[in-house]
């Protein structure tokens, strides 16, 4: 199976792997499955980290592409396609836009979404598959 780690997901499957739910844990650690990260994923953290709202304990930004193909992990860029079509997903009360992006990415690639963010589970209707 295809499963897209979203940024808490990736980033405590990283640095944190007992903050994730035993489910996402197997999931992640299983060889049977494709673990993919975002490229988005990666801009979030950079922004974050450079406003002062996320602390890296021992790491920079730029490493963590790195520290996700150490692990196994898939690393997935935002093609053109999908960007274009953004404005196709629905605006819910979720207003966060990296959220919202990683979600239609999810959709628009038939990827599982590992997040457990619970207010993501407002796509189910529009094709949003989760696990958390």
């Amino acid at each position: 199976m295809n499963y897209l780690l979203d940024t808490h997901g990736f980033l405590w499957t990283a640095f944190d792997v007992q903050r994730l739910s035993p489910l996402a844990r197997r999931t992640v650690e299983s060889p049977g499955n494709s673990i993919h990260v975002s490229s988005v994923t990666f801009w979030e953290i950079s922004l974050k980290f450079a406003l002062g709202k996320l602390d890296l304990t021992n790491c920079v930004p730029e490493s963590l592409p790195d520290v996700a193909r150490q692990m196994g992990f898939v690393l997935t860029s935002l093609d053109a396609e999908t960007a274009a079509s953004f404005h196709r997903l629905p605006r819910t009360a979720h207003r966060d836009p990296f959220d919202r992006l990683l979600v239609w990415q999810a959709i628009q690639t038939g990827m599982i979404l590992i997040s457990k963010d619970t207010r993501v589970s407002e796509y189910a209707e529009h094709g949003l598959k989760t696990l958390w």
